[in-house]
């Protein structure tokens, strides 16, 4: 008897591995269980198609990053879940990727909707329509263009999804979206990235739901700057509107630091992104810090997670979270903290601290968010926090989960 488990038990257990910890809309599940992301993969180990990573598809010879990749399958799950397809839906999406997820929004819509998938990567583009072509998807749209664009002449589109990271939402996506339509994408705003679910109401994208999580940058978008510090083994990653000067802060690490510790503990499961994108709701100081492995052998503090911890940055100062273990509470073992360097070392410290505390008090609040075009005056926006990019206006409203 042959116990070797086949390709359909392993995606089977890949969803139920998925469902487990977020259960999905049953018409996304079904999805998942019936189209073959082996077939997206020619060349991987079939297996290894089912299990719940990423992986490259095109490197980039500029960078660390790849330039195309398929995503996570709990990532496209839970974006497929915020976008909400439905039979009959005209649907857009922004990186083709390898045509896996082109392919399960083509199972939604049924053969009433309309799938357009678009890719600046020729060779990606290619990739994408073949196995397309080879899983029984031949009526999806693939085209080789800037995603930037979109794609107008075959717009309006009731959905739109964005398989690649965005700092801004381009002017020409608001021109093929039809009212009342959904645009979901990973939106980048300092430093962080979060799937954001919009819907579109006149001249406003109103947002109803944010998840983390980390895609490759789009081609053509520059909004996000980088400062390095410590002789490049610091480096600041910083919006184009924020004032970030690298001379003033040559010198910040050879400072005196300074220690701020809150009351807010955390377990080890337990995400504490949420101080971050909450921060991003009142603060114009927040940033990412990136510190290597050189930096904090030469004595840096150490952040949180060294690739990516929320920092705020004003002048010659800056301050960033620090985590320390000390076990004094068995279910929530570490406590957090805040670490300042510079002249206004203590003042940052603290700040970092108070959103800290502000979070801990209700940990499950988001801010909602609505996002306007950039011509539009400040007399025409909602309440909020504003923070200004090339084509649009973010406005981010703290709403709490308790009340």
């Amino acid at each position: 008897m042959n116990d070797t488990p086949t390709l359909g038990d392993l995606r089977n257990q890949l969803v139920d591995e998925i469902v487990a910890k977020r259960p999905l809309p049953a018409p996304i599940e079904h999805a998942l269980r019936t189209v073959r992301r082996d077939l997206h993969l020619p060349g991987l180990d079939p297996a290894a198609a089912y299990t719940n990573r990423a992986v490259t598809i095109k490197d980039n010879p500029d960078g660390p990053l790849a330039l195309s990749c398929a995503s996570v399958p709990s990532t496209v799950a839970m974006m497929l879940a915020q976008l909400d397809p439905q039979p009959g839906d005209r649907i857009l999406e922004i990186g083709a990727g390898t045509g896996y997820n082109a392919a399960l929004l083509a199972e939604l819509v049924g053969p009433d909707g309309q799938i357009t998938t678009i890719d600046i990567e020729p060779g990606v583009a290619l990739h994408a329509r073949r196995a397309l072509n080879r899983t029984g998807f031949e009526h999806v749209r693939v085209m080789e263009r800037d995603g930037l664009k979109g794609a107008p002449e075959h717009a309006p589109y009731t959905r739109m999804i964005a398989a690649v990271g965005l700092w801004d939402i381009p002017a020409t996506w608001w021109q093929q979206l039809a009212d009342g339509g959904r645009l979901v994408l990973p939106l980048r705003w300092r430093g962080q990235t979060r799937s954001v679910a919009l819907t579109r109401h006149g001249d406003a994208l109103v947002s109803d739901d944010m998840e983390l999580c980390g895609f490759v940058p789009v081609i053509g978008q520059y909004g996000e700057h980088t400062v390095e510090l410590a002789h490049g083994t610091v480096r600041l990653h910083h919006d184009q509107d924020q004032l970030v000067d690298p001379d003033q802060l040559a010198e910040v690490f050879s400072t005196p630091l300074t220690e701020l510790w809150s009351q807010a503990r955390v377990g080890n499961e337990e995400t504490f992104d949420g101080i971050w994108l909450r921060a991003t709701a009142s603060d114009d100081m927040v940033c990412r810090i990136e510190v290597t492995k050189q930096a904090l052998e030469d004595g840096v503090r150490r952040p949180t997670i060294p690739g990516r911890t929320p920092a705020l940055v004003s002048g010659d100062s800056l301050a960033f979270l620090i985590a320390e273990r000390d076990n004094a509470d068995l279910e929530r073992p570490s406590r957090l903290g805040a670490v300042g360097y510079g002249p206004e070392a203590i003042t940052l410290a603290r700040n970092l601290i108070a959103h800290v505390d502000d979070w801990s008090t209700d940990r499950g609040a988001v801010p909602h968010m609505t996002v306007h075009p950039a011509e539009t005056p400040d007399s025409g926006l909602p309440k909020g926090h504003v923070i200004d990019k090339a084509h649009s206006r973010m406005v981010l409203f703290l709403t709490r989960a308790n009340a």
